[in-house]
């Protein structure tokens, strides 16, 4: 497939929260399925990544498509949703709509959509049980939108019960660390017709146990009261790491 160009959107699981590189800069499962496809393909393809940590689905919708559109992808990845499920009265039948509007405009555009579902943290975080429904119920309203189009890739990670394991997860429990993005890229890949190196699936690096109990909250629970509270964003300030496109040669 020559002349290949992916853009993606998103929140914090697409921006690559909780892949972090020696460096300090953060990665995730879109830079690496970048690289694993022009890896895969024989050839350079070009990518752009806009997504921003914190972002609520419509608000990527209103914020992020119109400027990843503009740049002529051949390919869009979107996922949200996230972040709403965490808010008490979501209307998840209105967060299902956003990708509705997604896949209208990516039609409109002749762009291809790869549709992803986040991983499922509810084992590990206080009220996962409630997280777990939410979740459940969001993936059900978004896979009914699309139950008619084959042609939209789909790369769901909901319902992967390996990579809902604590393994896969950073020190807060919400983004996934190093293996779980890997995972994520290596079903990004199979879904486009190419098959991700074997250890992506399950690589053998993963994350050690994070604080517990009470130094959890004070670490992790707290700051994101406090922004609810102050209605502040993680990703408030923030601008997209790969707002244009850079190339990704076979390596």
């Amino acid at each position: 497939m020559a002349d290949v160009r992916f853009v993606a959107i998103g929140d914090s699981f697409t921006e690559g929260v909780g892949d972090v590189l020696p460096d300090g800069r953060e990665r995730g499962w879109a830079d690496i399925a970048a690289q694993g496809w022009a890896d895969a393909a024989g050839h350079p393809i070009q990518y752009a990544n806009l997504a921003i940590r914190g972002k609520l689905a419509w608000p990527i919708v209103e914020q992020q498509l119109e400027p990843a559109l503009a740049l002529r992808p051949t390919h869009l990845s979107f996922n949200g949703g996230g972040n709403d499920m965490l808010r008490p009265r979501t209307d998840l039948e209105h967060i299902a709509d956003a990708f509705s509007r997604v896949l209208r405009r990516c039609d409109e555009e002749g762009v291809t959509m790869i549709l992803l579902s986040g991983a499922n943290p509810s084992g590990q975080l206080p009220m996962g049980s409630l997280i777990q429904r939410r979740g459940d119920q969001l993936s059900e309203a978004v896979l009914r939108r699309v139950a008619d189009r084959p042609d939209v890739v789909r790369a769901l990670n909901w319902p992967d019960r390996e990579l809902a394991q604590s393994a896969y997860w950073s020190e807060d429990r919400l983004h996934m660390n190093a293996a779980g993005h890997h995972r994520v890229a290596a079903r990004v890949l199979h879904a486009l017709g190419y098959e991700p190196p074997e250890t992506w699936w399950a690589p053998s690096e993963r994350g050690g146990a994070g604080p517990s109990g009470l130094a959890y909250y004070r670490q992790h629970v707290g700051p994101w009261v406090r922004r609810r509270v102050t209605r502040t964003s993680s990703g408030d300030g923030r601008t997209a790491k790969y707002p244009v496109w850079t190339e990704r040669t076979p390596g």
